[in-house]
This record gives structure tokens, sequence and C-alpha cells, in this order.
């Protein structure tokens, strides 16, 4: 029996738009698994970065509670959260956020220091991520508008993983790269994942969603129907099959 990290009840997100109450998550009871790679689709405002940002606790929901391995993370503080997310949460996002003013070295190690003050064990998990990344060390002192897109959304990735977080959330990682920086990326969060690491990730993409092994389609604020599809295995015909038929129920 899997080990559910996640659990929503009653999940509802409101904005408030022009005097207009836009409902944008509406009554979710969702399980996230230990160790699955779980991939939301949807169209275009269908609630699926909403709802990353909930499950993640960037977001506080309207109404509903989110626990995160049993503990309910809707009625800590904001400052707590924060503590919370630090310790148990990466994120990667289509934009990557790196200070332009730092150098990818210390982009890495500025997140690191929050959690931990041993600078040393810090500096050497960061420089064994970067290499296992493919970034090597003529890469580490050069600053983010020196890299290319690919180089510098690995860079973030492993500014996600510095912490050892037990979920990683990824918001379009891929949505602003080229096909190879994108396999790239997409093969390194296979392997994080392959290695025990929880992933959630949003995408419109179906190469990108072929990489999950639990797909959420959200419709309308919704969750309107799932597909497990077992770890992926590359070149798996079937696969790619039993996912565009799902995707076709599913209207999108």
């Amino acid at each position: 029996m899997r080990n559910v990290i996640i659990s929503t009840n009653k999940l509802c997100k409101t904005f408030s738009n022009g005097g207009m109450q836009q409902h944008v998550l509406k009554n979710l009871d969702i399980e996230i698994f230990e160790g699955d790679f779980t991939i939301i689709m949807g169209s275009s405002g269908a609630g699926k970065s909403t709802l990353l940002y909930a499950l993640s606790g960037m977001d506080k929901p309207t109404l509903g509670s989110i626990k995160f391995f049993d503990e309910e993370i809707t009625k800590l503080s904001n400052d707590k959260l924060a503590v919370f997310r630090r310790a148990n949460c990466g994120f990667v996002f289509q934009q990557m956020f790196l200070m332009d003013n730092m150098s990818i070295l210390d982009n890495i190690l500025m997140s690191g220091l929050l959690l931990s003050k041993d600078r040393k064990e810090i500096t050497a998990r960061a420089k064994e991520l970067l290499i296992q990344v493919g970034l090597d060390e003529t890469i580490w002192r050069k600053f983010p508008t020196q890299l290319s897109g690919g180089e510098a959304q690995r860079a973030a990735i492993v500014r996600a993983l510095i912490n050892q977080p037990k979920v990683v959330f990824a918001d379009e990682p891929t949505g602003s790269l080229n096909s190879a920086a994108g396999k790239a990326v997409l093969d390194l969060l296979t392997e994080v994942n392959n290695k025990g690491q929880s992933v959630i990730m949003v995408t419109h993409d179906l190469k990108s969603a072929r990489r999950g092994n639990r797909i959420l389609y959200m419709r309308d604020g919704v969750i309107h129907g799932v597909c497990d599809l077992g770890k992926y295995i590359s070149g798996d015909r079937e696969r790619h099959i039993k996912l565009q038929g799902f995707l076709t129920e599913m209207g999108w």
C-alpha cells in the first residue's frame, strides 16, 4: 500500500475579479502518493497552477484543508509555513527566478544556507549536484544572463534540490526551452523521482506528461479524470497510446 504524502479535503480557491467571484478550485479531494511522478494537466484556466501552489503551501486556499505528511499546513502561520516549505519542498518554474547579480553557485548556496548553517556541507552538495546535471566548474561562477536557457533551468533545479526536499513542485519547467534542453530537464526530474523523491508537475506538453506515472486531468476547477501509467520507460509505445487515449477521452 502506497503512503499518502499530500491530501486535500474540500479544497476551494476563489478570486475576486472586478466585483465578480471566480471559483478556480471547487471542493477538491485529492491524494498524492509518496514516490509518484504526478502530472497535472488540463486546458488554460482549469486551475492547474493554482492547485500546485496550494499543495505546496505557496498559496492558501479560500476553504478546505491540506495535509502534508499528516500536518495540516493550512493552519500554519505564514512564518511557520515558510520554514515548512524550505524543509520539505523544492520549486522549479518556467521562469527560473535566479538572482542576476549572483553567480550560479551563490544562487544555490543562498537557498541551502537558509536551512543549514554548515556552509562546507552545502557547498559540497551544490557542487556534486551541479556536476550531476552536467554543469561543470566553468559554469559555477557565471551569472544567470551568461547561461543558455537549458543551463539556467538545470541550475534552477539544483537550487530546488539543494535542501533534499521530500517533494519537487514543477510548473511548466520546459515551457520556454528548446527540445534538447527540455529533454535534459525531464531526464533530471525522472532521475530524481527514480531515486525516491516525489515530483508534482504541471504541463501542457504530451512528451512531458509521459514522464509521469499518474495523470490528474483538471477541468473547470475539478479533477475530471485520473490515469495511472506506471513507471516511465523510454520508448514504451503502449504508454504513449494509453496516455493519448485518456487525453482524447478528457477532451484535451
